[in-house]
């Protein structure tokens, strides 16, 4: 059995203080939970004051986002090399809010999962479609598209380091979450798309977790789901009690 992987986006939240007072609750709350993996992604400027608060704790460090080029011009950018550097052993990539605010095609989405996994970050990886593609019935058509194009000409092996995270946009901090069953009929079209292309072994060792609005209240009904292999944690996870709970369903 795969042990749940719970992972807390912190967006823009929290100065360098906060969320290493954050990560260290976090330690003596959950560093023994040996049956989840536990991930937090702090901002950037955080990120390796925590790496040394979490040095030698099961809980894991992302980054929220980074650039597909190693180095470079790119003002206000960071690489995957960046990353490592600073203690990240996970990258998010693809959230919505890139894709929505930022104008972050699947192209280069796919180049970002590239750059990740040549530097050895593992990318958590997201798709899903807008309330309105949804109201078109067309969610399986754009989740597919989406795990396509963003996974481009990867190997069976880089497939098998990815966490696929699907968070349908219309459930993003809205309050409004897919029910259990909604996300698990997804879950498990992500997987069949995923077997088609890589093959059986591979769609049923890959970890699939659901995003969108998730808190204490829902974690376990959506944990209850075949397919659902953890959450990506939004608003919750900004309080400390509030994801120990998630974490602790």
């Amino acid at each position: 059995m795969k042990r749940p992987f719970i992972a807390g986006n912190w967006k823009m939240h929290k100065t360098i203080r906060e969320a290493v007072d954050f990560a260290q609750h976090l330690i003596t709350a959950c560093d023994q939970t040996i049956e989840r993996r536990v991930v937090i992604a702090p901002p950037y400027t955080a990120l390796s004051a925590v790496a040394e608060v979490l040095r030698g704790s099961s809980i894991h460090l992302s980054a929220q986002n980074l650039h597909n080029e190693p180095a470079g011009a790119y003002t206000g950018e960071v690489s995957a090399k960046m990353l490592v550097d600073a203690g990240c052993e996970y990258a998010i990539v693809g959230h919505s809010e890139r894709r929505a605010l930022f104008g972050e095609t699947n192209d280069f989405i796919n180049k970002k999962v590239k750059s990740a996994i040549s530097f050895g970050l593992l990318p958590i990886f997201c798709i899903g479609e807008t309330l309105e593609e949804r109201d078109k019935a067309q969610t399986f058509s754009v989740v597919e598209r989406q795990l396509k194009e963003g996974l481009n000409n990867l190997t069976t092996d880089d497939i098998r380091h990815i966490v696929i995270a699907y968070e349908p946009v219309w459930a993003i901090g809205t309050g409004r979450t897919a029910t259990p069953e909604q996300a698990q009929g997804v879950h498990a079209y992500i997987r069949e798309v995923i077997g088609n292309t890589y093959g059986e072994n591979i769609s049923g060792i890959i970890a699939v977790i659901y995003g969108g609005s998730v808190n204490p209240g829902n974690i376990g009904g959506l944990m209850a789901q075949p397919d659902i292999d953890g959450v990506l944690v939004g608003g919750a996870s900004l309080d400390p009690e509030s994801f120990i709970r998630i974490i602790q369903f």
